[in-house]
């Protein structure tokens, strides 16, 4: 019998949240069968053997070598290893909120026959930045309204980047894709977006996508000042390359960004009291704020830096080689 849901998840040196992860995931409450495959790409942290011996039947384990990953292509390569209706789609370090987690991603595209895919919510894990919680909640709050999309509105698409974004925006660290949809529509092999140029690829041949909000996961991180900087710069860079994005278009925008940035962080804080609570992430969140929209703003013009300082800012140094560039953004060069 086709089992109704395949769990993939890609691991590489995961550490201890993995058995955290693995546990939550086969210990799903579901009304239909499912697999679970760990694709792993050379950890030598234990993953693997804490993996063969996991000791439950529906979780199996497929090595590749370093060199041969890439974000796009082992997810295909997951995909491919599996056979069930849906592919459900998690990093290592994403633990599910709870054991209604599987049921809540499958179901919207179960109801529907239409929807390609289906994105969670991410929840910050409990000792994660204030800054971070408030930023998770809100950004996932956008879908709360519209859980089910489809591109209904094609001279708005043209135009308007903020409706394109919120068409294609996809996360794969916790997402369903249809099978049959896949077969015909494989995620892009590149490094970075591959999520977000698959469902603006799937959003353009008319099918829909989802968002579950009941289908949570734990994931957050609360980086160090320079790679929220190199994080952010391959964010714009990305955008920009793939579609035609500039986050930041201008050095007055830069700044007015990050004043804004700020004095709405610092009411947010007094008003959560955090002034007395957590000064520490108060005094971090401005360079933390400078950061972001300074990567964005670099990001967007990473073709005219030198390439020696292209590659420094760069934390995902393969993208770099590997990223087609758009059509919006070709005529916008």
């Amino acid at each position: 019998m086709v089992k109704k849901a395949s769990v993939i998840i890609p691991t590489k040196n995961p550490g201890g949240i993995l058995r955290s992860v693995l546990s939550a995931v086969c210990n799903q409450k579901v009304p239909f069968e499912f697999d679970v495959l760990v694709i792993d790409s050379g950890s030598t942290d234990g993953t693997v053997e804490f993996v063969r011996q996991f000791g439950d039947e529906r979780v199996r384990l497929y090595e590749i070598a370093p060199e041969e990953f890439g974000h796009g292509k082992t997810r295909n390569l997951g995909v491919s290893l599996t056979e069930g209706e849906f592919a459900v789609l998690i990093t290592h370090d994403a633990l599910p909120a709870s054991d209604g987690w599987l049921a809540a991603m499958v179901a919207p595209a179960d109801r529907d026959s239409e929807v390609a895919g289906v994105f969670g919510r991410h929840l910050a894990y409990p000792d994660a930045s204030p800054f971070t919680k408030r930023d998770l909640e809100r950004h996932f709050a956008h879908f709360e309204s519209t859980p089910v999309v489809r591109l209904d509105d094609r001279a708005r698409y043209e135009r308007d980047p903020g409706y394109r974004q919120f068409l294609h925006f996809f996360s794969d660290n916790n997402a369903l894709i249809r099978r049959s949809v896949w077969q015909e529509f494989p995620y892009p092999d590149v490094d970075f977006a591959e999520d977000q140029i698959w469902a603006e690829t799937v959003i353009k041949k008319g099918w829909k996508k989802a968002y579950s909000h009941d289908g949570a996961v734990y994931h957050s991180h609360d980086f160090p000042l320079f790679e929220y900087l190199q994080r952010s710069f391959d964010e714009a860079y990305a955008l920009f390359r793939l579609f035609g994005y500039t986050l930041v278009p201008s050095l007055y925008r830069l700044f007015r960004s990050w004043a804004a940035a700020t004095l709405l962080d610092s009411r947010y804080a007094w008003g959560q009291g955090l002034f007395r609570r957590d000064p520490l992430s108060v005094l971090s969140m401005p360079f933390r704020n400078l950061m972001r929209v300074s990567g964005h703003y670099l990001g967007s013009r990473a073709e005219r830096l030198p390439a020696g300082l292209r590659h420094r800012l760069s934390r995902d140094r393969r993208m770099m080689a590997g990223m087609s560039v758009s059509v919006r953004a070709e005529e916008k060069s």
